[in-house]
């Protein structure tokens, strides 16, 4: 299995390997480095496509302790250093989006450009927060029961034939993991003021019907980026489009990574 130590973790990757320009992409909350398959099947050898799995989820071995967005950053970073890969576009899917914007702001030297999936750039709204919370505490007193894993999965990915798989890599996240992973999505801190400093390119994705964060979040997210070269809408998606209609994603991520990656 392939894990490198950084920062006192095991950290789970995947590098497809090749000569191509390099994509690293994080997941989103709940979700791993599986969720990229799909891109690696249609970038693949023409990119060089790394996933990696962030502390408190996926198959890395967390060490426990709290962690932020910050340290997530510094993470991708220290990975890319592991691989020997100077520059990379960066990508993810909601907090592993967040995750993107922090190396941008941090290591802006190490960033080609940024692919942003379904992200919410405003703090998150207190009722959203309550939520949450209480997910971690029902995962941490009955641990990860049908009803939440089906609502989950129901708002990630919106058709339940593509449920099984996910809920199944759920079921063995305890209420610690996934109180982690929360306290490090919600209590984030606001970079939004900050974002005209970040300065590569940046192609903005987002699922049209995403009821998890708002597509006018993603549009707002667009607007805020100098860089942006432009929003995308994903028709019929919900909040994992990379996952579920990989056919479209793919090939605007093909469009901007062929215009923006060999840089």
């Amino acid at each position: 299995m392939p894990l490198v130590s950084i920062h006192g973790q095991d950290i789970y990757f995947e590098d497809s390997g090749g000569s191509g320009p390099p994509l690293i992409l994080g997941h989103g909350f709940l979700m791993d480095s599986r969720m990229f398959e799909p891109q690696v099947l249609a970038l693949a050898p023409e990119f060089r496509v790394i996933r990696w799995d962030s502390r408190a989820l996926g198959r890395t071995r967390w060490d426990g302790k709290p962690f932020n967005l910050w340290d997530s950053a510094d993470d991708c970073v220290a990975l890319l250093d592991h691989l020997g890969i100077d520059r990379a576009v960066v990508g993810g899917m909601s907090l592993g989006s967040h995750c993107a914007l922090r190396m941008a702001l941090r290591h802006p030297d190490r960033v080609k450009g940024l692919v942003l999936m379904s992200t919410r750039i405003t703090p998150e709204e207190a009722q959203q927060k309550d939520i949450y919370q209480d997910i971690a505490k029902i995962w941490s007193s009955e641990g990860p029961i049908e009803p939440i894993l089906h609502i989950l999965a129901s708002s990630f990915l919106g058709d339940p034939l593509r449920f099984t798989t996910w809920i199944n890599h759920w079921r063995v996240l305890t209420g610690a993991h996934v109180l982690a992973a929360i306290r490090c999505l919600v209590d984030r801190d606001d970079i939004s003021k900050r974002l005209k400093d970040i300065r590569c390119p940046a192609l903005v994705l987002h699922g049209a019907e995403d009821t998890t964060i708002s597509p006018s979040q993603g549009e707002l997210l667009s607007h805020l980026l100098p860089g942006s070269v432009g929003f995308v809408s994903i028709p019929g998606a919900s909040h994992a489009a990379s996952l579920t209609h990989p056919e479209v994603f793919n090939a605007h991520l093909l469009e901007f990574l062929r215009a923006h990656a060999h840089s």
